[in-house]
């Protein structure tokens, strides 16, 4: 049997976690198997029963905050999008899948939580708090920075990857087929974790690599409609386990030497408002 939808918490209080032979499903329909929010760059996912999603903006409180490496003030007033090797991010850091978090909206606080059972609660709005937070993650690191590094908040723009390319791509949400995860998996004889893609929305129903296709094409889950407008280069963070907190594959370098291409999901633009929920169907337009 599969995992209940959105059930994917390994042990109390872990990172949420897909194991590939969990997830071996057929079905007639494309539908939204699980939803997330990453609400700090590089760090753990929170998993979502639904959201409501507005044309032109991307997932509420996703990568809204980020930490800085330490060569650069942050000026939200004046602040242009930069890359992500500007911020602490897990093609650096493996050891950031280590660390769970959580953020408590209506409180204003986020909790970490380290595997050994350690905790810190964070209060959003105390600067204070927020550098104290920042050392701890530097320390948890055992990294070596340029300057001290910065927990910084994103006002009216997001701390996503392809942010550097335009607002709307900023905006865009991640996608990923979990029928291709499948297929690569059986293809390299591995068992790939679909989590190491941290994107926001897993799908099962479609045929592997289909996703790939449907650049331009619009399509609709439940009530939102969306547009395809971008393949998803992976990069090195896919390397690391988000259980083991380890780098143990090289899955762009493998993609390039098998495919030719390191492309595995797709960026989303939300084109009309609505309501998405896990089991929501997936319709192409013609």
């Amino acid at each position: 049997m599969p995992p209940p939808v959105n059930d994917l918490l390994p042990v109390p209080g872990a990172a949420p976690s897909m194991r590939t032979s969990d997830l071996l499903i057929r079905t007639a329909m494309i539908t939204l198997r699980q939803l997330y929010r990453y609400p700090v760059k590089g760090l753990s996912a929170e998993p979502l029963d639904r959201v409501t999603l507005r044309a032109g903006e991307g997932l509420p409180l996703d990568r809204m905050y980020a930490l800085t490496n330490g060569s650069w003030d942050f000026d939200a007033g004046r602040y242009q999008p930069r890359p992500k090797t500007d911020f602490i991010a897990l093609m650096d850091h493996p050891a950031l899948a280590a660390l769970t978090t959580h953020v408590d909206e209506d409180a204003r606080r986020l909790t970490v939580r380290t595997a050994d059972g350690g905790a810190l609660d964070i209060d959003l709005d105390d600067a204070a708090a927020c550098g104290r937070f920042a050392g701890f993650v530097a320390r948890h690191l055992g990294a070596r920075f340029e300057g001290p590094p910065a927990f910084v908040a994103g006002e009216g723009f997001r701390f996503t990857d392809v942010s550097v390319l335009s607002h709307g791509m900023m905006n865009a949400v991640s996608l990923i087929n979990l029928a291709t995860v499948r297929r690569i998996s059986e293809e390299w004889g591995v068992d790939i974790d679909p989590m190491r893609f941290r994107a926001n929305l897993y799908i099962d129903g479609a045929e592997p690599w289909s996703e790939a296709g449907w650049l331009d094409r619009e399509l609709s889950i439940g009530e939102v409609k969306l547009r395809a407008v971008m393949r998803t280069p992976r990069c090195a963070a896919t390397g690391v386990n988000p259980l083991t907190a380890q780098r143990d594959m090289t899955i762009p370098a493998t993609m390039m030497q098998r495919y030719g291409h390191r492309d595995l999901g797709i960026y989303l633009e939300v084109v009309g408002d609505g309501m998405l929920r896990v089991g929501d169907t997936l319709d192409l337009a013609g």
